[in-house]
Order: C-alpha cells, then structure tokens, then sequence
C-alpha cells in the first residue's frame, strides 16, 4: 500500500539515521553484547563475498568505517585539539563507547604517519586463528577520523590482526599526499 505522507520524501542520510532518540529505547537502553554486533558484522561480510567477491566487501567495509569515522570525528571528539590531546580524546571515547582500547605507539610529525593498536577490538578479539586480517571497517574508521581531524585524506592499513594471532590489531596510518 503507497503512503501519501511518504511520497516526494527525500533520501535518509546517515546522519539522520544516527540522530536516534535515547529514549527509543527506553527498557534495554543503548548498549549490547559484541555477539549482537558481530552478527551484522559477519552475515554483511560474508553476503557481501558471496554476491560480489572479497575485494568489493574489503572496499565496502572501509568506505562504510571511514563515513562512521569522519562522523565520530565530528560528534564524539574535539578536532580542535593539538594532536596529543585528540589522541588522548580519541582513547577516551573508544574506551567509553566500548569500540576497543587505543593506544598510540608512534607518530612521525615528518610524514604524518601514526602507528597504533586497538586491543579488545569489538570487531575481532577472541576470535580464532583465520590467516588474515579482518578488521577493514576499522581501517576505514581509523582513517576517516584522522582525515577529519588533519583535514588531510588519510589510509589505514591493519598490519597485525587477532585473527593472524596477535593479541591486538595494529595499524599504519598515514596521509595520501604527502
């Protein structure tokens, strides 16, 4: 049945799907298990393979972490920090919202590039020993949030993963004009 109200209705955009109402749920509240998480991470990884091929999902995952980062960036931390204090915000707020534990192992103030881990990684700790890194939408989410604070576009590459059996994921972040 065509709705009326809904017709001449513009395209949501992921922001207006981001400004949802605390109270919506006002019983179980805004948290939930990492299993919940993983499942509509894992049944997207794995539908997106299976329709259109491993390299397409890695592109859509880090296209989708990378909007979810720039808009982290712009909702969840203060970008008008000197890069010690974002740093040390961004740890806070992954650390509240539960998306892992940041630590920042190197930046190189020549070229830009910072490497850091994430430990307790929503997206993959304690899971078995796979061969290959898995954690793309964090590539994307890592990258999108530097490129939004820098103002610089911004790569990030997982260099150890837990599933190639590390204990936290690792990754190389750097500009891509250098």
């Amino acid at each position: 049945m065509k709705n009326i109200f809904m017709e001449n209705q513009k395209e949501i955009t992921f922001e207006e799907y981001m400004a949802y109402k605390k109270d919506g749920r006002e019983n179980l509240g805004d948290n939930l298990p990492v299993a919940v998480y993983r499942m509509l991470e894992y049944s997207l990884r794995s539908t997106l393979i299976e329709e259109y091929g491993k390299e397409t999902q890695i592109k859509i995952f880090r296209k989708a972490g990378y909007q979810a980062g720039t808009f982290f960036a712009k909702n969840y931390l203060n970008c008008d920090l000197p890069l010690e204090r974002f740093l040390g915000d961004l740890q806070t707020q992954m650390e509240t919202m539960k998306i892992g534990v940041l630590r920042v192992e190197g930046v190189n103030s020549d070229d830009g590039t910072i490497m850091l881990t994430v430990s307790e990684d929503a997206d993959c700790s304690g899971l078995p020993l796979l061969g290959e890194t898995v954690c793309n939408y964090d590539e994307g989410f890592i990258a999108g949030i530097l490129s939004e604070y820098t103002e610089k576009n911004y790569k990030a590459q997982e260099i150890d993963c837990w599933a190639t059996g590390e204990r936290v994921c690792r990754f190389r972040a750097e500009p891509l004009e250098k």
